[in-house]
C-alpha cells in the first residue's frame, strides 16, 4: 500500500537447491532482499548440504530488515547447496527472535527447516491437540504447529512429500510453505491457492519464491506458479507434482494485486502492474471529476494512478518523495510517533500540487488517520482540491488468512458512510473500487475477496471470529 495507511505486509518466502553442489546461501540472500516488501519484522536463512550429514543444517535468525540482521560474517558462516529463507511481519505471534523463522527442527528421521507464509485458522485447536500429546512449543507461531505434524507424520510415512500430505489434511487456512528436508526441497500451496508460491530456475539451481521478482532478481527464469493445493518436489533427479489437495474452489488473496505484491511480479499469469493499472481505469469510470493532476501514494498506488490518469485524460504527476532508508517501523510505541514517521517517510513536492485539484490515489484506508495526514499534507503545500481514489473497497470484515486486516471495531468503514469517511479525512470527494469492478483487475481470476464482502472461503472456527473482533 502507500505509506502505511494501516495494514502490515505478510511473509515472503524462498527457497534453492543447487543440484551441482554450489553455495545457495547468497542466491537466498538476494531472494530475501526481493522480498523484503512482504515483511520487515524479522527474517532469517537455513541451509544444508545434501551430501553431508542428515542434521547439518546452518541457520541465522534475527529480528529486522535483510540487510541488519545478515552482514559479511553471518553469511561467511552459511554454506551448503540446499536451503529456504524467510521475511516476516507478524499476523500471528509476538515480534521475538524466537518467532523468526525458517524454523529447523531436528528428528528422528533428520532435519526440516519451514518457511511459512499465511495464516491457519484451526492453529489454536492443532496446538492443543498437540500439547496434550506432548509437544513442546518453542514459539507463538502457526509455522511451528505445521512443522510438528510434519514431522509426526514422516514417522510413518515413506517419505517427507507424503508427510507434508497428511499434514495438509489436518491444517486449514492459507499457506505457501518452503521445506527444505536433507536430500530435498518442497514447495508447498494450500488447497485453495490463498497465498501465492512459484518455480524458477538458474543453471542447475531450482528456485521457490513467494513472487516472480524474487526469481528475476538472482537472474533466474520463471517456470511457472505452484498451483492451489500443489506439492512439489525437487531432487537431483528433478521435479515431481503432487495435486490430489488441490480444492474444487480457488480463492487467490486480491490483496495481492492491489496491495502486497511488488509491480513487477507476475501472480498466476496476471501482471501486478497490469492488475493496478486497470484498477485505476475503473475508478476513472466509476468517479469521473474536474482536477489539474494524478498522483499516486507510492509505492502501490502510483500504477493506479497512471490508469486513471489514462483513463481520464488528466496528466499524472509525482506529488511525493519516498525515503526508502527509513529502516524499521514496527518499533514505533505510540500512535503520534507512528503518525509523525509518515512525515519521515513521505514528502511533498510542492511545485507539482500548488494551486492544483488534485486526484490522489491510494491502496487502502484502514483506520483513516494516514490518509488524512496526507491530504493535509497537500492542502499544506498549496493543494486547492484534494479528490481521494481508493484502489481496493472498503474494508468490511477482518482477515484470517495472514493479512492484517484489523478487527471491525478498528474499520473505519465498518461504522461509518463513505460521506462521514470523506469529512474525516478532509478529502473535497472520495471514491472506492467498487466490489464488481475487482474481477476486471484479474481478468476473470477467482480470488478471496472477504475482508470486503463478508464471503469467507472456508468455514471460520466460530471463537476465531469472536475473538478476533473483541480485540477492537
Amino acid at each position: 500500500m502507500g505509506i502505511q495507511t494501516g495494514l502490515r505486509e505478510e511473509c515472503g518466502v524462498f527457497g534453492a537447491y543447487d543440484v551441482d553442489g554450489g553455495n545457495v546461501t547468497n542466491t537466498i540472500y538476494y531472494g530475501l532482499f526481493a522480498l523484503q516488501h512482504r515483511g520487515q519484522e524479522s527474517c532469517g536463512i537455513a541451509v544444508s548440504d545434501t551430501e553431508g550429514p542428515k542434521h547439518g543444517i546452518r541457520a541465522h535468525k534475527g529480528l529486522g530488515l535483510v540487510s541488519e540482521v545478515f552482514r559479511t560474517n553471518e553469511l561467511d558462516t552459511l554454506h551448503g547447496n540446499i536451503g529456504v529463507g524467510h521475511v516476516r511481519y507478524s499476523t500471528a505471534g509476538e515480534t521475538t527472535v524466537e518467532n523468526a523463522q525458517p524454523l529447523v527442527l531436528n528428528y528422528v528421521k533428520g532435519t526440516l527447516a519451514i518457511a511459512h507464509n499465511g495464516n491457519l485458522v484451526n492453529a489454536l485447536e492443532l496446538r492443543e491437540e498437540l500439547e496434550y500429546t506432548g509437544a513442546i512449543f518453542q514459539t507463538t507461531i502457526d509455522s511451528e504447529v505445521i512443522a510438528y505434524h510434519i514431522a509426526r507424520a514422516r514417522l510413518k510415512t515413506g517419505s517427507v512429500e507424503e508427510a507434508v500430505k497428511l499434514a495438509m489434511k489436518k491444517v486449514k487456512g492459507a499457506y505457501a510453505l518452503v521445506i527444505s528436508s536433507p536430500r530435498k526441497l518442497i514447495g508447498v500451496r494450500d488447497p485453495q491457492g490463498i497465498r501465492p508460491l512459484c518455480i524458477g530456475r538458474k543453471g542447475n539451481t531450482w528456485l521457490l519464491a513467494s513472487e516472480s521478482c524474487a526469481i528475476a532478481a538472482v537472474d533466474g527464469e520463471f517456470i511457472r506458479d505452484v498451483e492451489p493445493g500443489e506439492i512439489v518436489t525437487i531432487t537431483e533427479k528433478g521435479i515431481t507434482s503432487d495435486i490430489e489437495m488441490a480444492s474444487d474452489r480457488q480463492a487467490r488473496c486480491i490483496f495481492e494485486y492491489i496491495y502486497f505484491a511488488r509491480t513487477d511480479s507476475d501472480i498466476d499469469g496476471i501482471n501486478v502492474y497490469e492488475a493496478r493499472f486497470k484498477a485505476g481505469e475503473a475508478l476513472a469510470k466509476s468517479y469521473p471529476v474536474d482536477a489539474d493532476i494524478v498522483v499516486g501514494v507510492p509505492d502501490s498506488g502510483l500504477a493506479a494512478a497512471q490508469g486513471y490518469a489514462s483513463y481520464s485524460g488528466i496528466p499524472y504527476g509525482m506529488a511525493f518523495h519516498k525515503n526508502s532508508y527509513v529502516g524499521r517501523t514496527f518499533i514505533k510505541p505510540s500512535q503520534e510517533e507512528r503518525q509523525n514517521s509518515v512525515k519521515i517517510k513521505l514528502n511533498v513536492i510542492k511545485n507539482v500540487v500548488k494551486g492544483k485539484r488534485v486526484i490522489m490515489v491510494d491502496d487502502s484506508i484502514v483506520r483513516g488517520t494516514t490518509c488524512a495526514n496526507i491530504i493535509r499534507m497537500l492542502k499544506n503545500a498549496g493543494a486547492k482540491e484534494v479528490h481521494v481514489r481508493i484502489s481496493s473497497p472498503p474494508f468490511l470484515y477482518p482477515c484470517y488468512f495472514g493479512t492484517d486486516v484489523p478487527s471491525n471495531k478498528q474499520l473505519i468503514a465498518s461504522s461509518h458512510s463513505q460521506e462521514e469517511i470523506r469529512g474525516m479525512i478532509g478529502a473535497d470527494s472520495l471514491g472506492y473500487m467498487k466490489v464488481e469492478c475487482l474481477a476486471e483487475m484479474v481478468d476473470g481470476l477467482t480470488y478471496c475477496d472477504a475482508c470486503f464482502t463478508g464471503n469467507y472461503p472456508m468455514e471460520l472456527p466460530e471463537e476465531d471470529v469472536k475473538a478476533a473482533y473483541e480485540r477492537g
